[in-house]
């Protein structure tokens, strides 16, 4: 099986100059990097690296996705935020899984031997968020065993799934509505337990609030919408234009 590396960037630099190192690319077979829009330095450290870097046409996390899956020639992608949340050791663990025959496998925050960036917290506030909206994706379209961390974003999907999910969420929705519809289709999801730190720059992902209200959002569209959803367009501005989640959130 082949698989492709994918930087998943808007302005990583300080990530990147503490990470790009320790990153085993031995253990895949392609490596790009998709960038919403850089302006801190991060293109140019790819272009010193001789890391081809695709552009996207809209920003946000789920266009990034798709950039990623059009562009891609391996058979799975894996893809990883170089911001200090997620763990590049981890990066040779996706395969084996894949090869095994899982659709998609997640790095998970949310079991006894993982670790969440808020563990060391008092209240845990976006951890819990996050296993509530996991726990209401299980209930309503698991049948499966039950899967633990539905929202992260370090996961590797397999070409053959992204094609049956045809995601098109925005944002930081996409993985959150790829772990619904994967349900919904009974695909193999698997996880390992996976070490998040906090950002090496000190900031701050995605914005609590609006990021919460957009996965209800999301969570409303998947009920209404079941099993009924197209095939994305070729190009990323048909996506746009057609999404049917678009439509939903703006209607």
């Amino acid at each position: 099986m082949k698989i492709s590396l994918v930087f998943l960037t808007l302005n990583e630099i300080v990530g990147l100059k503490t990470l790009f190192d320790k990153i085993p690319f031995n253990t895949v077979d392609e490596v790009f990097a998709v960038d919403g829009g850089s302006t801190d330095g991060t293109i140019e450290f790819f272009k010193e690296k001789n890391i081809t870097v695709y552009f996207q046409e809209v920003r946000g996390r789920g266009e990034a996705f798709r950039v990623a899956f059009k562009k891609a020639t391996g058979d799975a992608l894996i893809l990883y935020s170089p911001d200090g949340n997620e763990d590049s050791n981890d990066i040779p663990k996706f395969k084996p899984i894949l090869e095994e025959g899982a659709d998609i496998v997640i790095a998970t925050r949310m079991t006894k031997d993982a670790h969440n960036e808020e563990d060391e917290l008092i209240f845990k506030w976006r951890k819990w968020v996050n296993n509530a909206f996991t726990l209401l994706a299980n209930l309503v379209w698991n049948r499966g065993n039950y899967i633990t961390d539905t929202i992260n974003g370090y996961r590797a999907i397999t070409k053959k799934a992204w094609d049956i999910l045809s995601l098109d969420g925005p944002g930081y929705t996409i993985e959150y509505q790829g772990s619904i519809r994967a349900f919904k289709k009974g695909l193999i999801i698997k996880e390992f337990p996976t070490y998040e730190s906090i950002r090496i720059d000190n900031g701050f992902g995605s914005p609590s609030l609006s990021t919460g209200l957009a996965f209800i959002k999301i969570f409303f569209y998947e009920l209404k919408i079941g099993n009924n959803w197209k095939p994305l367009g070729e190009s990323e501005s048909e996506v746009k234009k057609k999404s049917l989640f678009r439509s939903f959130w703006n209607g």
